[in-house]
């Protein structure tokens, strides 16, 4: 069965993007070459990623052509060659699948429709940020893992990324690694009952 991953950069307070507008709300976030590289390599193994609308409308605006602008760095080569192949999921309530190409769009039912997907054939599915995505999977009990990047920064208030947890939830520190930046990069599954 396929899993779902949270992939989120998170201040050492636990907050996914600070209280700024836009891009600027995410301009805490320590990004470096030796973290793309890893990221990269992670994000080498899936065919799919889930957002909220919100990201899935930033991600839209900049991947698709971010290798064909002056200066693209490998990793936006990388990434945008990725993301054009890569199937993407977005929970959203106002955008209608017809208007977006190879994006499946979850309305309703988001514990069945989710169910569907982990039973087809696949990798695991990779939600990228997308805090009002990833408080919506949390509430139904269907993220499976953690990548976390935690971040050596306290923003003090934010969008936090646990939110309106109503269960304690075990888990288990699969690996962890420490980049030049100070940056710490955990990564948990959830211990599901048998």
């Amino acid at each position: 069965m396929r899993k779902i991953v949270s992939f989120a950069h998170v201040s050492l307070d636990g907050f996914v993007a600070a209280t700024d507008e836009g891009m600027a709300s995410l301009g805490w976030i320590n990004l470096s070459d030796e973290m793309f590289e890893y990221v990269e390599q992670r994000i080498q193994q899936t065919d799919t990623a889930l957002y909220g609308r919100v990201t899935y409308q930033m991600m839209e605006s900049y991947w698709p052509t971010a290798a064909e602008q002056p200066g693209a760095s490998r990793h936006d080569h990388a990434h945008s060659r990725w993301y054009k192949t890569a199937r993407k999921i977005v929970l959203s309530k106002t955008l209608l699948e017809k208007d977006h190409p190879n994006t499946q769009i979850i309305s309703s039912n988001l514990s069945a429709e989710i169910g569907k997907l982990k039973h087809n054939a696949g990798s695991e599915i990779l939600v990228f940020g997308s805090p009002s995505a990833t408080h919506a999977l949390m509430a139904e009990n269907l993220i499976d893992e953690y990548w976390l990047f935690v971040n050596p920064i306290v923003l003090g208030q934010g969008i936090p990324l646990f939110k309106n947890i109503k269960d304690r939830t075990a888990l288990t520190l699969v690996k962890s690694k420490i980049f030049a930046s100070g940056v710490v990069c955990l990564h948990y599954e959830v211990k599901r009952k048998q």
